[in-house]
């Protein structure tokens, strides 16, 4: 490939450029970038605002997944296509024949999909890991990509705000920042009343009705509107709604949460990194994955307040919640989010990293 003439060398970490029509410089030339994930909304979406930049800047992009997350790829013209037997995780041998006929300049794979790594690395294609949240723990049922002997050294696309992440990870790895942006699939936005408005989440992987119904019942004592994103709990399963309280199997959260005064969530780094970005307060309610390490961290900074599954209950979560509502008199939380809203927006752009990208693929 060859480099812009604006090349600004193997890392960014200042402010981020400012959006607009894309500029193709001198001596441009198109690329055709392959990115690849897991199936599932909290391992895709994080990758969709990169590969949306890509395509406006002019290169092909292609996007590897299972056929569950294919249609929010297709609707933004990303070419979605499922490797091999692949429908949640993709596998090496999945992957090799793909990149022998589309033969990309560049393949972006998230840390989920080793596979999709150790893939490329034997093409002998450049590779670049594109991160979800803050670098997980060990038993979670994911490989930790930095323990990857095959395709040690690799970048990291780290969307994580520098202040949180994991330290050894800071020191150690090839980092690129790049600014999360979040992302939903359109649906009808909640109107806000004019209460304090909560938005309760558990995600799409760890929620149950019994805990979806506790938050419910502890949340509905505060006098807020009360949005709940039901994901894979069936709404008829939450028994008697409270009136104040509305009840979605779907809400478009990167709209929703900007309008929020507190969420109370699982801790999944989606909707983590959502609320950090709106510099909304959280309190966490951690059931599994790397959630109980994103509260961990996120209490340590006093961004958010924590319940463990053996101190929660609804009385519980009404309390830490009270304490996080606006004019609440406990602001530290409040204080500390908006500060970390600043760092993330200073983060760079998915546009202006964009333009980065035939770097590494040289």
């Amino acid at each position: 490939m060859t480099r812009p003439p604006d090349s600004t060398g193997p890392t960014v970490s200042g402010p981020a450029e400012q959006a607009g029509p894309a500029v193709r410089p001198v001596g441009f030339a198109a690329m055709r970038v392959l990115f690849a994930s897991l199936a599932s909304v909290g391992h895709t979406y994080p990758l969709i605002p990169l590969a949306i930049a890509a395509r406006d800047a002019g290169h092909e992009v292609h996007f590897a997944a299972g056929t569950e997350v294919h249609a929010p790829l297709a609707a933004h013209g990303l070419r979605p296509f499922r490797p091999g037997d692949a429908f949640y995780e993709v596998y090496a041998e999945d992957l090799e024949p793909e990149l022998a006929r589309l033969r990309p300049d560049l393949v972006v794979h998230e840390w989920g999909l080793p596979g999709a790594a150790v893939a490329a690395h034997r093409a002998g294609i450049p590779g670049l890991w594109h991160g979800f949240g803050r670098l997980f723990p060990e038993g979670i049922g994911l490989e930790i990509p930095t323990r990857n002997a095959e395709v040690v050294g690799r970048p990291h696309l780290d969307i994580w705000p520098p202040s949180l992440q994991d330290k050894d990870f800071l020191a150690t790895e090839r980092r690129i920042e790049l600014r999360p942006v979040a992302f939903s699939t359109p649906a009808p936005l909640p109107l806000r009343v004019g209460r304090p408005l909560i938005y309760l989440t558990l995600g799409t992987a760890f929620g149950t009705p019994e805990l979806l119904r506790t938050a419910i019942a502890g949340l509905a004592t505060l006098g807020a509107q009360v949005v709940v994103a039901a994901g894979r709990v069936p709404p008829e399963q939450l028994g008697e709604i409270p009136d104040q309280v509305s009840v979605h199997p779907w809400v478009p959260q990167a709209e929703l949460l900007p309008l929020a005064d507190l969420v109370v969530h699982h801790g999944g780094s989606g909707t983590t990194l959502g609320a950090l970005a709106a510099g909304v307060p959280q309190v966490l309610l951690p059931q599994g994955a790397d959630q109980f390490a994103n509260a961990e961290a996120l209490t340590a900074a006093g961004v958010g307040l924590r319940l463990l599954p053996s101190e929660t209950d609804a009385v519980a979560i009404a309390e830490q919640a009270h304490l996080l509502l606006p004019q609440r008199g406990q602001v530290e939380q409040r204080d500390a989010a908006r500060l970390i809203a600043e760092e993330i927006a200073g983060m760079p752009s998915p546009e202006a990293v964009a333009k980065l990208l035939p770097e590494y693929a040289s």
